[in-house]
């Protein structure tokens, strides 16, 4: 008998509309810089206008490159911004079994598959072609070329392997998708028709992470509670992604706000990568929480 996984909102019932619920969401693995700030500062702008909470969220699936003394340093700077926050604060390490029980729940469905194949074969398997990329210009897993290395046949119960969605089956068990991108005051939306299949059979798991992004950010939006999602536009065309898992975990969608993104002076996207200016430098350089304000046009 299959036992049907349900994530939800537990708190208390009652005969009035919860307050909206925002959140927060950086991964401790650097300094957070101008592009944090201002996402946190609208977050927290907007949950005000609306009369809601400002939720802390740690997104530190990456064990590796995430540390703790990277959020003291977070928590230090959101405070000296001025911001507060509902505790207690989830940290996504700490709830593998709530993205476990989905994964289990997605295999239920017949929606995951295991993909043995290393970077190397993939590129090997599309060598030569010109190969379809995902929105963020990675190239799509080449299933068929890999079907040999990925029958399970072939390998150990110890083998290594990441799981995928299977884009297609999940695609024959959802109807057409979109979601409704807000302006920043959420009075007015419009409806953007999500298409996840640019996105091919994306990674849910792997060895060293027992979850992806896409998975553990539905899973705790709903466990949360979050009720609108005001995140930079790196992420619009993810969403479409989050739409169809939300769907297949029967999980509430989300209002949606996109926000410009603070570049660099030669136009980048400022990224911990890049070793942006970090907001600490900005501080130890003289500037106020009134001059981060200034610098990210609020």
């Amino acid at each position: 008998m299959m036992t049907v996984m349900v994530l939800c909102y537990t708190g208390p019932v009652t005969n009035q509309t919860p307050p909206p619920v925002l959140r927060f969401a950086p991964s401790p693995n650097g300094h957070l810089h101008l592009g944090h700030a201002y996402s946190a500062l609208l977050n927290a702008s907007i949950a005000r206008e609306l009369g809601g909470r400002l939720l802390l969220r740690i997104e530190d699936i990456d064990i590796t490159r995430c540390r703790p003394d990277y959020e003291r340093a977070l928590r230090e700077d959101l405070a000296w911004l001025g911001l507060e926050w509902d505790e207690p604060v989830r940290r996504q390490s700490e709830h593998f079994g709530d993205y476990a029980r989905a994964l289990d729940r997605l295999q239920a469905l017949g929606v995951l598959y295991r993909s043995y194949a290393s970077r190397k074969e993939i590129a090997m398997a599309i060598a030569g072609q010109e190969w379809q990329g995902d929105p963020d210009g990675a190239p799509l897993y080449p299933r068929e070329a890999l079907r040999a290395i990925d029958d399970p046949a072939q390998h150990g119960p110890q083998a290594a392997f990441t799981l995928r969605l299977d884009m297609e089956r999940a695609l024959e068990l959802a109807p057409p998708l979109g979601w409704k991108e807000y302006r920043p005051d959420f009075t007015a939306a419009e409806t953007v028709p999500a298409e996840p299949e640019k996105w091919g059979d994306v990674v849910l798991s792997r060895k060293e992470f027992p979850t992806s992004y896409h998975l553990a950010v539905v899973v705790d939006d709903a466990l949360q509670g979050v009720s609108h999602v005001v995140r930079g536009r790196d992420m619009l065309h993810a969403t479409a992604i989050h739409r169809l898992i939300q769907h297949l975990l029967a999980l509430p969608e989300p209002a949606y706000h996109h926000h410009p993104l603070i570049l660099g002076q030669e136009g980048e996207k400022l990224s911990k990568s890049i070793a942006s200016k970090s907001l600490r430098a900005l501080k130890a350089e003289g500037a106020t929480p009134g001059d981060i304000r200034k610098l990210v046009g609020m």
